[in-house]
């Protein structure tokens, strides 16, 4: 008796990367590392001419770091002392704050930025946080082609220009991401230093409890507890009340009064702000907003869709649900997208995602180029191409165990 056996279902072959996405990659970071070089030499990057300080966020870094091996680290969230020391290394004034707001242990790398020479310190934070920032990148493209997509990200610039932490949070979420499935306990960890930025900490724990990733949601919380007392060893008890005190007048400050202009901040709540809708209504679109992404993040996890797809939901959403979100943190962005090139790279891209991955950078730029808030909406691209390919697999696929990042 013979049996007909069908033959073995063709593994898809990994594509070679279009050759005009290297082409616009490539010459988007030229573009990045030519303006930071440039800047560099003209004297508009951490020093002006005449050798004073360029007034800009990282100096609130090297303070709070002063403060702190003065022994004063609670005192660096005042915002009067805090630019009293500012002032007094940048050698001249400038018009409002830049306040210290970070929870007490990102204190730890102030006071050691802190002990090196300014201009040291400024780029050597700006070059140091970069590497983590492109290996996450790398990893989760899967090719080396994942540095260039790392330095094309047109909001590089800004990132290192004004001395900013967005390399390292897009680091720790794309590293959270990429080894949840692979190393659950160190995924875990890269989730507990991300507490620095406690605006993203809605989702992740969310997502993990839903679908029980029990030894990421544990170890995160370990390691969030245990930077959190070596803080209150290392700077005492009152800094950690100086957090808490002055949290109300940072949120009054940014939320209600704008003294950060509403065009610097890219969620749906600063975008109703910015078009002179009222706090109300504001907090009316972004809760709205925050219950959808939630809800729909969740679901997706719960799903058939690949990892992939559901780290770069994840990622996206995480973008989405903060109302606290300056450009400089759209460098997080970075990471939903290398997950959908990689989806690509593997399974072929649909005609209009790589044309839509353009109109996202297209708005990054316009933002450098105008200041009108275009951020959002290339997180609104982004998601959109997510959803887009999640449907699909949701509707088609059958419903896999967990896989790694590759899947």
């Amino acid at each position: 008796m013979s049996v007909a056996l069908s033959p073995p279902k063709a593994i898809p072959e990994p594509t070679a990367t279009p050759a005009w996405l290297l082409r616009v990659c490539f010459a988007l970071a030229m573009v990045n590392l030519t303006l930071l070089l440039t800047a560099y030499v003209a004297e508009w990057w951490v020093y002006e001419k005449g050798g004073l300080g360029i007034p800009t966020d990282f100096i609130n870094v090297w303070a709070a770091g002063r403060l702190v091996l003065d022994g004063l680290p609670a005192q660096a969230y005042d915002w009067d002392i805090q630019k009293q020391v500012e002032v007094a290394k940048l050698g001249q004034d400038f018009v409002g704050y830049f306040a210290w707001h970070y929870p007490p242990p990102f204190l730890f790398v102030a006071s050691l930025l802190a002990q090196l020479p300014y201009s040291v310190g400024f780029t050597g934070w700006v070059f140091v946080t970069a590497l983590p920032y492109l290996a996450a990148v790398r990893a989760i493209v899967g090719r080396n082609f994942g540095f260039m997509l790392a330095l094309a990200m047109p909001i590089a610039f800004i990132n290192s220009l004004v001395g900013q932490n967005g390399f390292l949070t897009a680091a720790l979420i794309g590293g959270t991401l990429y080894l949840i499935p692979v190393r659950p306990v160190l995924a875990g960890i890269c989730l507990g230093l991300l507490t620095y930025k406690p605006q993203y900490g809605l989702l992740f724990p969310i997502v993990l409890i839903a679908t029980g990733h029990w030894r990421v949601f544990i170890s995160a919380a370990v390691t969030a507890v245990v930077v959190a007392l070596a803080s209150m060893l290392a700077f005492g008890i009152e800094s950690w009340l100086a957090f808490f005190h002055w949290m109300p007048r940072f949120s009054q400050a940014f939320l209600t009064e704008g003294k950060a202009p509403w065009w610097k901040l890219q969620s749906v709540y600063a975008m109703v702000r910015y078009l002179g809708g009222s706090e109300p209504l504001g907090w009316a679109f972004q809760w709205a907003l925050i219950s959808s992404v939630a809800v729909t993040v969740t679901l997706i996890w719960r799903s058939r869709v690949p990892y992939s797809l559901k780290a770069a939901a994840l990622a996206s959403g995480a973008l989405l649900t903060t109302p606290y979100l300056f450009m400089y943190d759209m460098m997080v962005l970075a990471i939903p997208i290398a997950f959908l090139i990689r989806i690509g790279l593997k399974h072929g891209f649909r005609s209009y995602e790589l044309p839509a991955l353009g109109a996202a950078a297209a708005l990054l730029i316009c933002y450098m180029l105008t200041g009108i808030p275009t951020g959002l909406g290339a997180t609104l691209v982004v998601s959109v191409l997510i959803l887009g390919r999640a449907g699909s697999f949701w509707r088609h696929e059958p419903a896999p165990r967990l896989a790694a990042a590759g899947a």
